[in-house]
């Protein structure tokens, strides 16, 4: 009996020893803690591509200390998902960012890094395995679908990931992301595009950058910077579709 006992306290005492020790203030004050909380949990789903040729190559970049960058998890080309980052903590993928009223995207996403170099396409085994990875996040953390965005969408002065390639459409076609398929119904002539792309969530402080990664996500076979009429359609029934 003692025997046990013994080996019972040493296994408490060891996971106490492993158990993450409370973050509290620098300063003497009276620890009472009380059982009325919960951890923090993502509001966004941030998409990125590596920008490497293997999924290697991007182990050592979003390991390595002196590029302070990572994310939640990468999924290589054959499929495999690697966890880099616990999900309660701030991994560093989006960087300067911004998504409606939200300027720290960081602490609040998931970072998804795609083992792609930004001019391929996204094999088959790679989206089957993000898709199955999305509705795992989704079901734990209740994401809307509409948060479910590239690195383009939230910098889209600095970002061009996770490039025109990706497949949105499939995305969307699961839960996962805003889509509209055509034909469009024209918007009202009062819509103002400026304001619905600030809507959808789109920091229009350059208009311009703004329009490019809309059509990046959306467009993706249109590189410029300006919407005609069918880009003001989309933009309006993707508006009403956020809005509903």
């Amino acid at each position: 009996m003692a025997l046990m006992r013994t080996l019972l306290i040493s296994l408490l005492l060891a996971l106490a020893a492993c158990a993450p020790l409370p973050q509290r203030a620098g300063i003497p004050t009276e620890w009472r803690p009380s059982p009325n909380f919960n951890e923090r949990k993502p509001d966004y789903v941030i998409l990125h591509h590596t920008s490497d040729d293997t999924v290697d190559q991007a182990l050592r970049s979003l390991s390595n200390p002196l590029r302070e960058v990572s994310a939640h998890y990468l999924i290589g080309r054959d499929g495999r998902i690697i966890q880099l980052v616990d999900e309660r903590a701030r991994a560093w993928h989006a960087g300067e960012s911004k998504w409606g009223a939200d300027t720290d995207i960081n602490s609040a996403s998931l970072g998804i890094e795609l083992d792609n170099n930004g001019h391929e396409a996204f094999p088959e085994p790679q989206i089957s395995a993000l898709l199955r990875l999305l509705a795992d996040i989704e079901a734990r953390y209740h994401i809307p679908a509409a948060n479910f965005l590239g690195h383009a969408d939230v910098a889209p002065r600095r970002k061009t990931d996770p490039s025109r390639y990706f497949p949105w459409k499939t995305l969307a076609d699961h839960g996962f992301g805003l889509w509209c398929d055509p034909p469009y119904a024209p918007p009202p002539l009062s819509f103002d595009p400026a304001l619905g792309l600030r809507a959808l969530g789109y920091d229009t402080a350059d208009f311009a950058a703004a329009v490019r990664a809309f059509k990046l996500h959306f467009l993706p076979q249109e590189q410029t910077s300006e919407l005609d009429e069918n880009g003001r359609a989309l933009l309006y029934c993707l508006y009403l579709k956020s809005a509903g």
